[in-house]
């Protein structure tokens, strides 16, 4: 893989071929009946053709990209083959075509450098340092003019599209664009995108729970991507964070991030296997209850839940009357049982958030700006290597986000505002130091 310098980035013939991480079609079913669907087998890192560029796409010189769940469940083909997104997408048109390919590039976040714009694209221009929404929305579909995420045509880039952040160039809509915070370094700036953008959406957005002032607020899985934005949402917020955590060691990073309660779910007794046992549920769900109003006084107003399976039941049970489960995703299954007594006698509400519309993206990304939210990193590797980045965050072995090096040749370029940098501090910036 080549490395550049971003000042040339601009000017540079654009490649026949570039680099990228990659599914391919054939690979499809490999994993079949095998418990351990190791993800650094499926994940290929090779030479893919440079797609054309549509009227409103940009193509993005990628400076580095991060490791989601969505890559991972792409790269186990599970629950489907993303394959199959690509085809149906393929169905609607010319450059909707370009996308049904026997390989998928792969990575739903990422930071780079414009080095070239489609001829319908307007206040985007090459050289602009970007961060790239994971959102792919329609701006002809009427509804996406209200929010983009109800439209039908929404799609997650690198998920559901091919041309994703995981190589040394990315193909992207314009209207997926966002400025990079000059503070940040290409590898912190990729790991927020899609975690705090979403944590945003369900915890402020008028369209998730609506946090305000002084709300309790349960974040499971705490020091997971999701989690520690969630929690900093939370405290700068004005609320109150009562993180569940697996270990000390998360524990630690959580209270350095703010959370103001920290509960390590063996106190709980609450496992990924027993979220369909209605007594287990119903004693986590006191133990925890009990727990969280010993150290805050009362029941949470919020439930922040992407765990699923395991956690959602209990999510249920302890919000207090006319409380808020907002959920975003199932990590640990997506068949839910719950008593719904608790939710019509307390008549709590449950909120399904996805992704965050561009409005909510750049809201989010403004508070990255100021420097009221900042990346955790736990881990940065080369493009060569994402497997074992992939791997990493497949066995939990991670906090906050892992991050992958595409065109910076190493951690800690891409810095344009040192100043902001100073005033925000690096003790801040780098919160898994020490």
């Amino acid at each position: 893989m080549t490395s550049v310098h971003t000042e040339d980035l601009p000017e540079q013939d654009i490649p026949e071929h570039y680099t990228a991480a990659h599914l391919r079609a054939e690979d499809v079913g490999m994993f079949a009946g095998e418990p351990d669907k190791d993800v650094r087998r499926s994940l290929r890192v090779g030479q893919v053709p440079m797609p054309e560029l549509a009227p409103d796409e940009v193509l993005v010189a990628m400076m580095a990209s991060a490791i989601n769940y969505n890559t991972l469940w792409s790269a186990t083909f599970e629950p489907l083959s993303t394959f199959g997104f690509l085809q149906k997408y393929a169905k609607q048109g010319r450059w909707e075509s370009r996308h049904d390919q026997p390989y998928q590039v792969v990575g739903s976040d990422g930071a780079g450098v414009i080095v070239k714009v489609g001829d319908g694209v307007r206040r985007w221009q090459r050289g602009n340092h970007v961060l790239i929404s994971p959102v792919q929305a329609d701006d002809q579909d009427p509804v996406t003019h209200a929010d983009a995420m109800i439209s039908g045509q929404q799609r997650v880039w690198g998920f559901e599209t091919n041309f994703g952040g995981l190589a040394e160039y990315a193909v992207v809509r314009a209207s997926q664009l966002i400025p990079k915070p000059g503070h940040l370094s290409w590898e912190e700036a990729a790991s927020m995108p899609l975690c705090n953008s979403t944590a945003y959406r369900m915890l402020v957005s008028e369209r998730g729970a609506r946090m305000k002032q002084g709300d309790v607020v349960l974040v499971w899985g705490a020091a997971g991507g999701l989690g520690v934005h969630a929690v900093q949402m939370v405290k700068n917020g004005g609320g109150i964070a009562v993180a569940v955590v697996g270990s000390e060691r998360k524990a630690e990073v959580v209270r350095k991030l703010g959370a103001d309660v920290v509960i390590d779910r063996r106190e709980i007794g609450l496992g990924e296997g027993n979220g369909h046992d209605p007594a287990a549920v119903l004693a986590a769900g006191k133990r925890l209850g009990g727990l969280i109003r010993k150290h805050t006084g009362e029941d949470p107003h919020i439930a922040f839940d992407y765990v699923g399976q395991a956690t959602f039941g209990t999510s249920v049970f302890v919000v207090r009357r006319g409380g808020v489960v907002v959920t975003c995703g199932s990590s640990t299954g997506y068949q839910h049982q719950y008593d719904n007594r608790y939710l019509w006698m307390k008549l709590n509400r449950v909120i399904g958030s996805h992704g965050a519309n561009l409005q909510e993206q750049w809201e989010a990304n403004r508070l990255a700006e100021l420097g009221q939210v900042v990346p955790v990193l736990s881990g940065v590797y080369p493009l060569s290597e994402v497997g074992e980045a992939a791997r990493l965050v497949q066995q939990n072995q991670h906090i906050g986000k892992v991050s992958v090096l595409c065109q910076a040749k190493e951690p800690g370029l891409g810095i344009t505002d040192p100043a902001a940098r100073a005033r925000i501090g690096e003790a801040r910036l780098r919160p898994l130091e020490g």
